[in-house]
């Protein structure tokens, strides 16, 4: 047994990370400290103001782990490696896990290539970005390929040139064909540093020249030759326009600023590279302790800066950010050079963060209206279900329908709904196995006794086992049954459960002469339903998916009965010489014509699978397979 009290006493007065875990053994905070010993004893001091969350958390902690490092630094990047590792729900995690695009110049080779990279490796490679848009990195690089002539192959030159004939590039006029050396080294060079200032964001002399090509060749009467030069144009404008000039001191920099509410918060960051704002990203973070807006931006930038393979030489923050001077330290640490933490206080860089934070602001309020929109039309919606029925408390409902033609190949489906929403993990399906022809209320009682003694059964196993009877597939009962159907379907259920000794709400939703829902039947009682309200959308959703999963998996079994319903129920075929015969031959009829020399030469086939597939089409068993077949065909026509 752990004794907290205990083992408060043991913790060194050391650097290190600790790790508290609840009842179930997870792992719910991580933490890192200068001092363990007093760090750690503060959150099970009563004197101590505690937030509500603080409390909450403390409350769940059953035991606790520490790891002692032999710096702050040290604690800080092992606390955010296990924060990534465990995504503890105490701790304000970062929601987004986003790859930023790179364009890579492959500049260590003779003749080197301009790629889209999804990461930034310390190599002799040149790196552009990161880009916000993986869309216009792709665009900027086929632009590149076009106006530069660049090779996309990945042929190793000069070793292979004239090894291969050129590829279409060539043709289209997008590559000078290096790979047969119509163009040498020094002349591809040249492209590529024309490329690279490209990428660098100077294009007026590129502006130039294309304006100058263009009109020459319009005045010599060439005029797809000037439209070609003309689309280039537009299209280099069109890339220039995307990169305002926000800063004359062409430094690396990210503008962070965040806004927040008691649920989440969102972190607005303006990239800016050599002076340029390239791009801006969002990015929500699930507050749990978080006190201020300095915990949650440091929390911020110590995940998403240990996940980022570029750092800029200056961070501009919104506030000052908690544990500042390590997280600097560390950040420098990771660059290989002094990273800048700046809180602007007045002028442009005051308003760039302002800016940002607007931004955030801005996407929050989008975020809360999307909500609670989301929230009227799930959870909103089933509590209004609950209240026509003066239930409380429903959180889970379940629905039931059954499927057939003709009684054959009977199914029943299982939906669940949680909040408002699907919960398709839940699903089950089944075959129906002791009604015979189409006998719906039979299937029905069937398919719930199942259901409910499946899980009753599960629960004394579960319970003999001593684990949690929530951790069965069967063992969560719903809040609310709904039958696709009235009277006779709510009937049937209540008699399953009354059977099983169970209680649960049941009631019907009942359709209309042309199928559309109605009302719902409980307790003996129809009850009209609004057919504008978001719970009547709900019942609506419910019905049309426990369909839909029923004639999905009704389907599927059709669909298998019908490809067995000749070849395998020849002796000796079973489904591998079945799918061989069919590759073969591709249709039934050839395999019914083909000789027994022809069938036994089939991949998998042997001399006596081959005649017993020819004398089942020709022999005693012809007249069985016609009528076999003519009962796929009858099938596939009901259908």
């Amino acid at each position: 047994m752990f004794n907290i009290e205990e083992e408060l006493k043991k913790l060194p007065a050391q650097p290190g990370v600790y790790l508290m875990h609840d009842a179930k053994d997870e792992i719910i905070y991580v933490g890192k400290a200068v001092s363990l010993k007093n760090r750690v004893r503060q959150y099970f001091q009563s004197s101590r103001n505690k937030t509500a969350k603080i409390e909450q958390m403390v409350s769940r902690i059953a035991r606790f782990e520490y790891i002692v490092t032999d710096s702050e630094l040290e604690a800080l990047v092992l606390e955010c490696n296990l924060i990534k590792e465990h995504q503890p729900r105490y701790n304000t995690m970062l929601k987004d896990d986003k790859a930023y695009p790179y364009i890579k110049v492959t500049v260590g080779e003779d003749f080197p290539r301009v790629q889209f990279s999804r990461t930034m490796k310390k190599d002799k490679n040149k790196y552009f970005g990161p880009y916000t848009s993986a869309g216009a990195v792709k665009d900027t690089i086929d632009l590149i390929h076009k106006l530069y002539r660049i090779r996309t192959c990945s042929r190793v030159l000069p070793r292979d040139i004239g090894k291969e004939r050129p590829c279409l590039n060539y043709h289209i006029k997008q590559c000078d064909a290096p790979c047969q050396g119509y163009i040498n080294q020094e002349q591809y060079g040249e492209n590529i540093a024309q490329a690279l200032e490209f990428l660098s964001g100077r294009y007026d002399k590129l502006l130039t020249v294309l304006e100058e090509k263009m009109q020459a060749a319009s005045d010599a009467m060439e005029f797809e030759k000037a439209i070609e030069y003309r689309d280039l144009l537009e299209s280099v404008k069109k890339v220039a326009q995307k990169q305002k000039i926000t800063s004359s001191s062409m430094e690396d920099r990210d503008i962070i600023a965040m806004a927040r509410d008691d649920r989440e918060a969102v972190v607005q960051v303006f990239f800016v590279r050599e002076g340029k704002l390239i791009g801006r990203d969002h990015f929500r973070m699930r507050v749990a302790t978080a006190e201020n807006t300095g915990q949650v931006l440091g929390s911020f930038v110590k995940q998403f800066y240990a996940g980022t393979p570029f750092l800029p030489k200056e961070l501009w923050v919104q506030e000052e950010l908690e544990d500042q001077e390590i997280i600097g330290t560390w950040l420098s640490t990771r660059k290989g050079q002094k990273v800048r933490i700046v809180v602007p206080k007045k002028g442009e860089k005051e308003r760039l963060v302002e800016l940002a934070e607007k931004n955030a602001a801005l996407v929050l309020a989008q975020d809360n209206e999307r909500n609670k929109r989301e929230e009227l039309r799930t959870i909103g919606a089933m509590n209004q279900v609950a209240g026509w029925l003066g239930l409380t408390g429903v959180r889970r409902m379940e629905a039931f329908d059954i499927s057939n033609i003709s009684g054959y190949e009977s199914v029943g489906s299982m939906v669940v709904y949680e909040n408002g929403k699907p919960k398709r993990s839940d699903y089950r399906k089944f075959r129906i196995k002791t009604v015979t022809g189409p006998n719906d209320y039979a299937s029905m009682r069937e398919v719930l006794t199942r259901r409910f003694s499946h899980g009753l059964e599960e629960m004394e196993q579960l319970k003999e086992q001593g684990v949690d009877d929530r951790y069965g597939s069967f063992t969560r009962f719903p809040d609310l049954l709904m039958m696709d159907g009235g009277r006779g379907q709510v009937n049937i259920a209540l008699e399953v459960l009354a059977e099983l000794g169970l209680s649960i709400p049941v009631c019907g939703m009942v359709k209309d002469d042309n199928h559309r829902t109605r009302g719902l039947y409980y307790q003996n009682v129809e009850i009209p339903i609004d057919r504008h309200s978001e719970g009547f959308q709900l019942i609506t959703r419910i019905q049309d998916e426990a369909h839909r999963f029923a004639i999905e998996y009704h389907r599927s079994l059709r669909s298998k009965s019908q490809v067995r319903s000749i070849l395998d129920d020849i002796p000796g075929i079973g489904d591998t010489r079945r799918k061989a015969l069919m590759r073969q031959f591709q249709s039934l009829d050839a395999v019914k014509n083909a000789s027994a020399e022809e069938l036994a030469a089939a991949p998998g086939m042997n001399r006596r699978a081959a005649e017993s597939v020819y004398a089942f089409f020709h022999g005693e068993g012809q007249a069985d397979a016609v009528i076999v077949e003519e009962m796929g065909s009858l099938m596939r026509e009901k259908t």
